[in-house]
């Protein structure tokens, strides 16, 4: 099938929202893709809908209560490769908007290369209070109450059980006569493995085999780990010169030398931040521009631009140790001054666009359907942190230290006054020990990840802990970023990936053939 790819990734759009989003402007989710629109046919010549077609679901608002009703979830689907007997690939793309994700309906990615070789259906479903799945008409903190893991978990399982799908003979496709996958990317690949793992004794029938990639299985609280990786695998000079700039900054800090802070504010055309922690969390801004790459990406890629904005001087480019201190923070003001300023803020503001002390401004009140950033705000701060923060001391460190844990904490407080009288700490170790973190064991669940990835530190190929790979729960590592295992040309630009999908296929057909249907 041919691709279209959304050229503006979701995290892109944060970055430039031009809002105080500090701790959202990298969340963990699978890149979009479109597909292209138009009614299709089957090969065997069967006309099948358009897959821009939405199907709707009638999905229980509280699995604990199913006394409240339901509403209406959001879904798409591909049934172009399927024959009877053949699986059906459930994917929720997670915290996001799902109708920028029909591309995963389709042998462009990893769920519809299963499909074509398992002859199988491909389905996307919107997760709760994304997009426009939405048990109630707003965000409040009320509302956003049934926003949980756990009914994120439920819906997936009760979808699988009780959906009448809308291809030929949909209404008797479950899973007990009919083998489903769950797959995911991100969040959404570790959702992939709690709900596969939390199903084991009481419904192991529901999902037959999984496939999560990037899956940050482990809720963390202090992640500066996030950045552990772009600072590994970024161009040495450019992380040496961020380095030296952080480090200045945070000598500054300790020395409480507001006057020579303030003239490096004013170097990077943001003196008008009042507050010096919102300007160390805004440089932060070009490091999450790396979580956008791609193995087929381009040089001119922002995050590119801005190494090369500090490492290429008179035609000439450092060596590995950068250009030092001086020309870094001159070349990294001048891209800010002269690129990234209008990237990021348009004609705001500086406290306007980068401040998080202005608590009535509409990013922290505004509770209007359809704002990911918000609903996943929430998730973070009642479940899974993620604060990407400055590295303990012993570290490299391409971020500042002056953003802690307790930075994001505060924000929590100003977007969900109504839920939080003081700074919250997520229940990151309840996730853990429910959902079991790093330590999850399912059988037939394939785990791809990437060494470039910013999240890998929270997935089961982290540095922190060691995890074997087996045949009932294969874990590959490719030499791929974020979720790129999930994409199909990733594979073609790089051998890698190509082995990680091409195991991961073996993987798929080696388990389904030993699925029967439940007697």
């Amino acid at each position: 099938m041919t691709r279209a790819f959304v050229v503006a990734a979701l995290l892109a759009a944060c970055a430039r929202a031009a809002i105080p989003d500090a701790m959202l402007r990298a969340m963990p989710v699978p890149p979009p893709i479109s597909a292209p629109e138009g009614q299709r046919t089957t090969p065997n010549g069967t006309a099948v809908p358009s897959l821009d077609t939405v199907y709707i679901f009638n999905q229980l608002i509280d699995h604990t209560n199913p006394g409240l009703g339901t509403f209406e979830q959001r879904y798409w689907m591909d049934w172009e490769y399927y024959k009877p007997g053949g699986p059906v690939i459930l994917m929720t793309p997670g915290e996001v908007n799902a109708q920028n994700y029909t591309g995963h309906l389709t042998n462009d990615t990893i769920n519809g290369l299963i499909a074509q070789q398992q002859n199988g259906a491909t389905i996307v479903i919107e997760h709760r209070f994304f997009g426009l799945s939405n048990p109630y008409p707003d965000l409040s903190s009320q509302s956003l109450a049934v926003l949980t893991i756990q009914q994120a978990i439920d819906d997936l399982v009760y979808f699988a059980q009780q959906a009448n799908l809308p291809m030929p003979g949909g209404d008797n496709i479950k899973p007990d006569t009919t083998p489903w996958i769950l797959i995911g990317g991100s969040y959404s690949g570790a959702l992939t493995a709690w709900t596969m793992r939390l199903i084991l004794v009481s419904q192991p029938s529901i999902f037959y085999a999984g496939y999560s990639s990037s899956g940050v299985v482990e809720a963390i609280t202090d992640y500066w780990a996030y950045f552990k990786p772009i600072q590994e695998y970024m161009p040495q000079n450019c992380s040496a010169d961020v380095q030296s700039v952080i480090s200045y900054l945070d000598g500054l800090y300790a020395a409480n030398d507001t006057e020579k802070l303030q003239d490096l504010k004013s170097m990077f055309g943001l003196g008008g931040l009042s507050h010096i922690d919102d300007f160390a969390s805004a440089l932060q801004l070009n490091l999450f521009d790396w979580q956008e790459l791609a193995p087929y990406t381009g040089p001119g890629a922002m995050f590119f631009q801005f190494c090369d904005a500090l490492e290429v001087k008179n035609g000439q480019i450092a060596g590995p140790g950068g250009w030092g201190l001086e020309n870094a923070i001159q070349a990294w003001g001048g891209f800010w001054n002269s690129t990234y300023y209008q990237f990021v803020c348009d004609d705001l503001d500086a406290e306007t666009c980068l401040g998080t002390y202005n608590t009535s401004q509409s990013f922290w009140t505004n509770t209007t359907v359809d704002n990911a950033n918000r609903s996943w705000f929430w998730m973070a701060c009642n479940q899974l942190g993620f604060y990407q923060d400055g590295p303990p001391v012993g570290q490299p460190a391409i971020v500042s230290r002056i953003i802690t844990p307790e930075y994001f904490e505060r924000l929590c407080v100003n977007g969900f006054p109504q839920k939080f009288n003081s700074p919250p700490q997520p229940a990151v170790t309840q996730v853990n020990e429910k959902y079991q973190g790093w330590g999850v064991e399912v059988d037939r669940l394939f785990f791809a990840n990437g060494q470039r990835d910013p999240w890998r530190e929270a997935t089961v190929s982290s540095d922190f802990i060691y995890k074997a790979s087996t045949d009932t729960q294969p874990i590959y590592v490719g030499d791929g970023f974020h979720c790129s295992d999930l994409i199909t040309e990733s594979g073609l630009v790089d051998a890698s990936i190509a082995k990680v999908q091409s195991v991961a296929l073996w993987y798929m057909k080696t388990w389904l053939a030993g699925w029967t249907p439940k007697s």
